[in-house]
């Protein structure tokens, strides 16, 4: 695969493609690198538009492999039924749980759709689960996912639903900017302090123009 490809060329792209798609398929089935199955996924998925042969690939990397990435994006399959993954949003949980344990480059996402689907109960037999959900938010909060900052602070009448809310519009969130404002303004679940609502009304211009 050496040399430069005219990408004008039809031809020679679907060559250098082909090349890819053996070079990817040798390094996951010969070689065993998650990696390189990683890789055939997204060449399944992007190129091919074979979702069905990218989902076994997920799903081999993600239960063989233990492969984090794979794991959190076999979880989105399952989600949204893509490549005939129809099993449902328990396998989806559970697959965001193997990626969230991995602290792979998806982990903090996983983390953060672990929390979800426990927060709102639809993976589960028993109804939504808020201890599980707040583990699994302060985890992806802890790696900077605002989203999961915000929704902390949701869980929390008082005490720490301003430190999440401001952790949120830190991590640029403009609901937790407008939410740890109010609650500086009008002492909801801390001291009233004017001039931490005056600060955060002032993030939130520099941030969001408002």
């Amino acid at each position: 695969m050496a040399g430069l490809i005219n990408f004008e060329d039809e031809k020679e792209v679907k060559q250098f493609l082909d090349n890819l798609g053996v070079e990817y398929s040798f390094q996951c089935h010969k070689e065993n690198d998650p990696e390189g199955c990683q890789r055939l996924s997204d060449y399944l998925e992007g190129v091919k538009k074979n979702y069905e042969s990218a989902a076994q690939v997920l799903k081999h990397n993600c239960e063989t492999n233990g492969h984090g990435e794979s794991c959190y994006k076999l979880g989105a399959y399952h989600v949204t039924g893509k490549g005939r993954r129809t099993t449902g949003l328990k396998t989806a949980y559970s697959c965001f749980l193997r990626s969230c344990q991995t602290d792979g480059k998806k982990s903090t996402d996983a983390c953060h759709n672990v929390a979800l689907l426990a927060h709102d109960g639809r993976a589960g037999d028993g109804g939504p689960d808020l201890a599980v959900a707040r583990q699994y938010y302060e985890k992806a909060c802890a790696g900077g996912f605002a989203p999961s900052c915000f929704n902390l602070s949701a869980l929390f009448i008082e005490g720490n639903a301003v430190k999440y809310a401001d952790r949120a519009c830190e991590l640029g969130h403009v609901w937790g900017c407008a939410n740890a404002s109010r609650m500086y303004r009008l002492g909801e679940g801390t001291e009233k302090d004017e001039k931490k609502d005056e600060a955060l009304k002032n993030r939130r211009q520099l941030k969001f123009g408002e």
